[in-house]
């Protein structure tokens, strides 16, 4: 049974396959295929912003008088505050300006304007804030950002506010401010970025650095009355970065400036500020008004100015009397000076005045007396010099080209009394005309309110700085003495340190052959 069981079965038998013979299938005739010549598409680059030439050493404050183009970026639906009024009165003092000028508007409110600063990234070189102080804050990054080199801050912030002012400075935009409402003119090219209306002077050769936003607008009003020519202005605001030094120096070596006036109050690095004003002066003359000499540490500024060779003043009419005779007169060389007057009364007030300044009458050469007593007999030579109330244009001319070519003599004062005298407004014109032949510096005095108006009118666009009293005249003339020595000075060749120790040494090795 079980052998049946476990009795192997034997292998099935392999089936047999049919083998069916396949017909062979019809060769397809297919044309060529040519192929399609592949067409190269111009790959568009990518927008790649403009770059932006990174700043120089000192580019920056030349960027903010000579911009390549300035920005205004303010918010006129603001209705809190001054901002809006100031944003406004920014845009149209920029109207004279003969570059490139892009306003922005934050609001969006103002037809023409850009709503976003991104909008004129790299088109200006200045960036001018009249904004409130909170948004002003809020947008310096963007404005930094917007590849300006200078950035004028009109509002004012405490030091621990100011944390976005110097991020900025880091990434190398120079500050102007904060509180630098009055901001920069230039009159050359009509750049005026003042947030007061009516600021711009008439072109000339005087640059002002003001500290106080203020006193630069007194100094700026009293000339625009005065008819005194400025070149450049600032308003150095609370100085987070630019500050008086670095303006000095750019001024310094500034072809339309002539003078150079410095109204301050206390500077924070002296050496810097001293060694500036020292190398300004070698130059041309720098004149100075500083607040606060009822304090201590005036003298120590007084000390200074005298040291760097700077001429101080005490108040702003004072430096503007100053600045306008050393932009038109040569300086002076002596101390000895010559009245001529059509009047005995205000020579003798000249007199005194001069003698307070520390000035001395000069005495003239016998042939200069003799020159001008023979052609006018009735003229007192003696110094004052009084024409008589009778003299006109021709006595004024004679006596004025025998003086000038007197060698005693180093500056002169004339005096016109237009007041009971035959004397005529248009005789002041011989003045400047004798004065085109010679180097010594005159002053003219015409007393007077109304006297003083009509000779100032004749004088203003000549080299003849006019005043209306003998003291301020008195001044200007010290003023021009005081730079005669700094120049005479400065002319001196100074002998360096390693070519005294030379010469030394040789006298010693002489002295020991001895």
């Amino acid at each position: 049974m079980f052998k049946k069981l476990f009795k192997k079965k034997p292998a099935p038998k392999p089936m047999k396959r049919k083998v069916v013979a396949r017909k062979p299938k019809k060769p397809v005739r297919t044309k060529p295929i040519k192929p399609k010549p592949i067409r190269k598409r111009p790959i568009k680059p990518k927008a790649v912003p403009k770059q932006v030439t990174p700043i120089r050493k000192g580019d920056g404050v030349k960027a903010l008088f000579e911009p390549s183009g300035v920005v205004i970026v303010g918010a006129s639906g603001t209705k809190v505050g001054t901002a809006p009024a100031l944003f406004r009165s920014a845009i149209d003092n920029m109207r004279t300006y003969k570059g490139k000028t892009y306003i922005v508007d934050l609001s969006g409110k103002m037809e023409g304007a850009f709503k976003d600063v991104k909008k004129v990234y790299g088109k200006a070189e200045l960036a001018v804030l009249a904004l409130s102080q909170d948004l002003a804050l809020k947008n310096v990054k963007k404005v930094a950002d917007a590849g300006v080199r200078t950035m004028v801050v009109s509002p004012s912030y405490e030091r621990e506010q100011q944390t976005e002012l110097l991020e900025a400075k880091k990434q190398g935009v120079r500050i102007l401010g904060p509180n630098s409402a009055m901001g920069v003119i230039n009159t050359r090219t009509g750049l005026n970025t003042s947030l007061e209306r009516e600021m711009m002077p008439k072109q000339g050769e005087i640059a002002i650095i003001s500290q106080s936003n203020s006193v630069g607008a007194a100094v700026l009003d009293l000339a625009r009355l005065r008819g005194i020519g400025i070149s450049k202005f600032v308003s150095l605001g609370d100085k987070t970065d630019v500050d008086e030094a670095e303006l000095i120096n750019y001024f310094s070596n500034d072809s339309d400036t002539r003078v150079i006036c410095i109204g301050m109050g206390d500077v924070q690095d002296g050496r810097k500020f001293v060694d500036a004003l020292r190398a300004a002066a070698e130059k041309k003359p720098v004149v100075v008004l500083r607040a606060g000499i009822a304090r201590l540490d005036d003298r120590i500024y007084d000390a200074a100015f005298k040291q760097a060779r700077a001429i101080r003043v005490r108040d702003v009419e004072g430096m503007l009397d100053v600045a306008n005779a050393l932009a038109k007169q040569p300086p002076m060389v002596g101390d000895k000076i010559v009245i001529i007057s059509n009047a005995h009364g205000p020579a003798v007030l000249a007199m005194d005045a001069m003698h307070r300044e520390g000035l001395t009458l000069a005495k003239l050469d016998e042939k200069t007396a003799k020159g001008i007593s023979q052609r006018y007999p009735g003229i007192d030579v003696a110094n004052p010099i009084d024409l008589g109330m009778e003299a006109r244009a021709k006595q004024y001319e004679l006596v004025l080209k025998n003086v000038l070519a007197d060698p005693n003599v180093d500056g002169v004062m004339v005096i016109n009394m237009l007041k009971s005298s035959l004397l005529d407004v248009d005789d002041m014109r011989a003045i400047a005309e004798v004065l085109k032949k010679f180097k010594k510096p005159v002053v003219d005095v015409a007393m007077g309110g109304e006297s003083y108006v009509l000779v100032h009118d004749v004088l203003k666009d000549t080299n003849v700085p006019a005043y209306d009293s003998p003291e301020r005249a008195s001044r200007a003339l010290k003023a021009l003495r005081i730079y005669g020595r700094v120049r005479k000075i400065s002319e001196v060749p100074v002998v360096p340190k390693v070519a005294r120790k030379q010469k030394a040494t040789r006298k010693r090795e002489a002295a020991r052959k001895r």
